[in-house]
């Protein structure tokens, strides 16, 4: 307590339904789309790990964004699941503060390494001739690794802003996690310190890295433009053509989201957008990138006539 300023111990969050025959639906699906993320996105960081062909920097980055999904959706989804079996739907401060954390974290960082790969499908289609001299692998580690840098100093500098906000004993969030605007719209004291940063997070992982992927691909459209045959041209673009897929639906809702004033906000609204990126987004992103490409339905293959040959 500071003056008349409380903080509180817990949160009671609303969730997305009262009903408990649609909380029992929801968990049914929230829970079979978990596991499919899961096992999506951890056959395919199993398939670069096990396919020497698939050591590419495209590759790389496609497994650090598994790895971040997997720990994304993990972060929220099993308390969700948790909290459609539960009357009461609690969190601590500190387990909020903790979640808030890791979501801003392993989101930002995803926005970032989808920068990183658009980056990489620049070279690969307007300077494929000094391809693996450019994306060589010191490379390829830097960039992932300011990828996590930044995403984990932006979500520090966030959390510590969010989580100091006093309540005075408003402790009821209307949403299904402890997400930024949820938290910073239960506080009694004046939040302009909040806004500011927010607008700084929102620029600094969301419409820079956004600006340097349309850069990206701008050249790469104009590359591709130039490629006198109808074959080479589908080719070039096919090798973008699951990034680019994943980079519209990622970008874009986060942009029309994040990017308005907190004060138009929607709190529904936030719900969706957490659920599409915390239970949607991770499950897709595998089937996107399996279903379209070419190179990682022909590991799957082989490693699965490797396994049948082994067990022979």
């Amino acid at each position: 307590m500071r003056g008349n300023v409380t903080w509180v111990s817990e949160f009671i969050l609303m969730g997305l339904s009262s009903d408990k025959h649609i909380q029992a639906a929801l968990f049914v699906l929230f829970g079979a789309t978990y596991l499919l993320t899961l096992l999506g996105n951890g056959l395919i960081v199993l398939l670069i790990a096990l396919d020497p062909r698939l050591h590419l920097p495209m590759y790389f980055f496609l497994c650090h964004l598994s790895v971040v999904d997997i720990c994304y959706t993990s972060s929220g989804v099993p308390q969700m699941l948790a909290h459609f079996l539960m009357e009461k739907k609690t969190i601590s401060f500190v387990l909020c503060g903790t979640q808030h954390f890791f979501a801003l974290t392993l989101g930002g960082t995803e926005f970032l390494l989808l920068a990183a790969m658009a980056y990489d499908r620049y070279v690969a289609v307007c300077d494929p001739l000094r391809y693996t001299v450019v994306m060589s692998p010191r490379l390829c580690m830097v960039l992932a690794g300011v990828s996590w840098c930044v995403g984990v100093v932006n979500s520090a500098v966030e959390t510590a802003v969010t989580m100091r906000l006093p309540t005075c004993g408003r402790n009821v969030l209307n949403h299904v996690a402890c997400e930024t605007l949820a938290l910073v719209r239960l506080a009694c004291v004046d939040i302009t310190l909040n806004q500011v940063v927010i607008l700084a997070s929102s620029v600094v992982v969301l419409l820079v890295p956004c600006c340097l992927v349309s850069l990206s691909y701008a050249h790469i459209v104009a590359a591709i433009l130039k490629i006198r045959s109808t074959q080479g041209r589908r080719k070039a673009f096919g090798t973008c053509a699951s990034h680019l897929t994943v980079v519209s639906m990622s970008y874009g809702m986060a942009l029309f989201t994040h990017m308005e004033p907190t004060s138009t906000a929607s709190a529904e609204q936030d719900k969706l957008v957490v659920v599409f990126y915390a239970v949607v987004t991770p499950m897709l992103n595998p089937l996107i990138y399996s279903l379209r490409n070419k190179d990682v339905k022909a590991a799957l293959s082989r490693v699965l006539t490797k396994s049948c040959e082994s067990k022979t």
